[in-house]
């Protein structure tokens, strides 16, 4: 998959609507019971950017990162305001906002994650495209100095620790994160008239797996 490690423009994102979507697959039974099954691990997140545009500028901005991306061909980053750090949005990342692993003496990479909780249950999303300069770890409450202690691909997400972790230790990190997606379509139709008379294009996204 071809991926451009470039950010949507956040001055589009921001108001556009979306958010998780899951599959679920449901059979009735003849007694009137159900059987719930999902075949995905993970949920997937689409947005309709169209909503954000708020001028004939923005169309151009728009048109040219669709022309840029060649429609669907290639993924790139997208910030998602209501969910674009590993603690709420309208607080500051801090190194111990989520626990990341254990350490066992042997491994040295870890993903990041984000673990969504509610009452018993809980689902771990994996984060793939964290941004640069915000990723802070932390073992045993102890803050680690990037470059020195660890490091990190902010294209895959993982953390490397120059010295496996201690058996036991726990690992913990804070950051802000994109979402990988691509266009849903390959064609944009705008129409500056009707723009200016309060329509809005379609521009369907969709999350990318990486």
């Amino acid at each position: 998959m071809s991926f451009h490690e470039v950010q949507f423009p956040t001055t589009l994102s921001f108001g556009s609507v979306g958010g998780p979507q899951r599959r679920t697959e449901v059979v009735t039974l003849v007694n009137g019971f159900e059987e719930r099954n999902t075949p995905w691990a993970h949920s997937r997140r689409s947005y309709d950017a169209g909503l954000a545009m708020r001028s004939v500028d923005d169309l151009g901005v728009l048109i040219a990162f669709f022309e840029a991306r060649q429609g669907q061909l290639n993924g790139f980053r997208w910030k998602d305001w209501a969910d674009y750090k590993s603690c709420p949005v309208s607080q500051q990342v801090g190194f111990e906002d989520q626990v990341i692993g254990l350490g066992d003496g042997i491994t040295t990479m870890f993903q990041l994650q984000k673990t969504y909780e509610s009452g018993a249950q809980q689902y771990v999303r994996p984060i793939h495209k964290p941004l640069g300069g915000t990723v802070q770890i932390g073992m045993d409450g102890v803050l680690q100095a990037l470059g020195l202690d660890f490091t990190v691909d902010s294209a895959t997400g993982i953390v490397r620790f120059e010295d496996a972790p201690a058996a036991g230790a726990t690992i913990t990190a804070g950051f802000e994160f994109d979402v990988p997606v691509r266009f849903d379509t390959d064609q944009i139709q705008t129409s500056v008239a009707s723009f200016k008379a309060g329509d809005v294009p379609n521009v369907p996204i969709v999350e990318v797996r990486v």
